[in-house]
């Protein structure tokens, strides 16, 4: 998975903490205290994006390096700043429009754009070796966001109907048959015209990675067969589970549910309220894998200081050593804010008692310039002094889909989404 490759590309540069500038955290209610986490993660979307793209740096340690996925979100999230009043309707809109026209002309390979890209270039930075060309996983989660920012813009005026105008042409030019290697009924994660194939990784459930099927059956002129999804998505030996948790039923995936991002992010668009398929009820599944998560660090096994019904949350993150894909079955004494505050939707009460922890009790650590730092270990005695794009997106959105819907209102309604998840059998109130 891309997180192992990310380990090992970051793993050796990560600085050790500095010493933090010390941010107001003033009191507030509930309602007060959503809106100001969503404020300040919005921030990092808006303040820190890179100035000639727009688009979003993979990190605060790297602001030349832009990353398409984390990119993705943060469109969403600049949606949620225009209903929030953050910014206005016309200030998202040339933001988006400054991002639309650099990705039109930024590096792509079949309609697909590569994981990472210089920001002001538009050039593609490699991954690792191999990995120098289209990465469909990352572009999937951009088209997610283009499309629900489609949806979002629906006035008759020049610059909307020239933004609505411009995501059609990149969405219709997306290949995303091209990746199923000639015909195959699985989609393959990487294509560089350098390497071909040779990384050979197979997308296959479950894990974070739904939507990428979801967007390619729905693509109005390169779709792939239902049969890419029955036979090469669940064809896994990490798909179907049913095994129960501490008394809680995990219809798919990894034993103990693995990183809680696999709960989000496919679902800042699609909508998991009554999405079902002949494999899973996608609420239950999201549901509880949190629940899972958070009673395994009640439990806490490992007796890692801190850990409790207030601090919980196994996710890929930083952590003292580099970093890792943290879960219940490989946990490294690490909590990660966004695993809790992005699964607001499946367990708010819960959620919300994780937050007031991070906020009141350790937030002259945790709290920065744009929200809560990426991660930290009481036992380690360690805090990251970082943002990572991919962690913060998810907070901004999944918070706005729990308050209002938002998101999966705007991407649910789309036709082409409504037709692809038809195509594969899914059924949902929103289609």
């Amino acid at each position: 998975m891309r997180l192992i490759l990310l380990s090992l590309l970051i793993g050796s540069v990560l600085p050790a903490a500095a010493q933090k500038k010390q941010f107001p955290r003033p009191q507030l209610g509930d309602s007060a205290l959503l809106t100001l986490v969503q404020q300040k993660t919005f921030d990092y979307f808006w303040k820190f994006a890179h100035p000639v793209s727009g688009l979003a740096p993979e990190r605060t340690t790297t602001p030349e390096v832009v990353t398409i996925g984390g990119s993705g979100f943060g469109v969403m999230a600049i949606l949620v700043g225009i209903e929030r009043k953050f910014i206005t309707r016309e200030q998202g809109l040339e933001r988006l429009l400054k991002i639309i026209r650099f990705l039109e002309k930024a590096d792509h390979y079949h309609g697909i754009w590569p994981h990472w890209m210089n920001g002001a270039t538009g050039k593609t930075i490699p991954f690792s070796r191999k990995d120098d060309g289209g990465d469909l996983v990352e572009s999937a989660f951009m088209f997610q966001g283009l499309l629900a920012v489609q949806q979002y813009f629906d006035r008759n005026t020049p610059k909307e109907q020239e933004l609505r105008n411009k995501i059609t042409w990149l969405w219709n030019d997306a290949e995303w048959n091209w990746y199923t290697q000639g015909g195959q009924d699985v989609l393959y994660w990487h294509w560089s015209p350098n390497n071909g194939w040779s990384m050979n990784h197979t997308i296959r459930g479950w894990n974070e990675c739904l939507i990428t099927y979801v967007l390619a059956a729905s693509s109005p002129k390169f779709p792939i067969s239902a049969k890419a999804y029955h036979q090469g998505w669940v064809v896994s030996n990490y798909f179907k589970n049913g095994k129960e948790f501490f008394g809680i039923k995990l219809p798919l995936g990894f034993d103990y549910g693995g990183p809680l991002f696999f709960a989000h992010y496919s679902f800042l668009g699609l909508d998991p309220r009554g999405l079902k398929d002949r494999y899973a009820d996608y609420w239950e599944q999201n549901s509880n894998h949190t629940l899972i998560n958070r009673q395994y660090c009640i439990n806490n096994p490992k007796q890692f200081k801190g850990y409790s019904a207030d601090c919980w949350g196994l996710t890929a993150s930083d952590n003292h050593e580099f970093y890792n894909a943290h879960s219940p079955t490989n946990d490294l004494g690490v909590i990660t804010p966004t695993a809790a505050l992005s699964s607001f939707p499946y367990t708010p009460a819960y959620s919300m008692q994780a937050l007031k922890y991070f906020y009141n009790k350790v937030g002259a650590r945790l709290w920065g310039e744009f929200g809560f730092y990426d991660a930290f270990s009481e036992t380690h005695n360690w805090f990251d002094h970082q943002y990572l794009a991919i962690d913060q997106g998810p907070i901004v959105v999944m918070i706005e889909n729990y308050r209002s819907g938002l998101l999966w209102r705007l991407f649910m309604s789309h036709p082409d989404i409504k037709k692809g998840l038809k195509e594969l059998g899914f059924s949902s109130p929103a289609i």
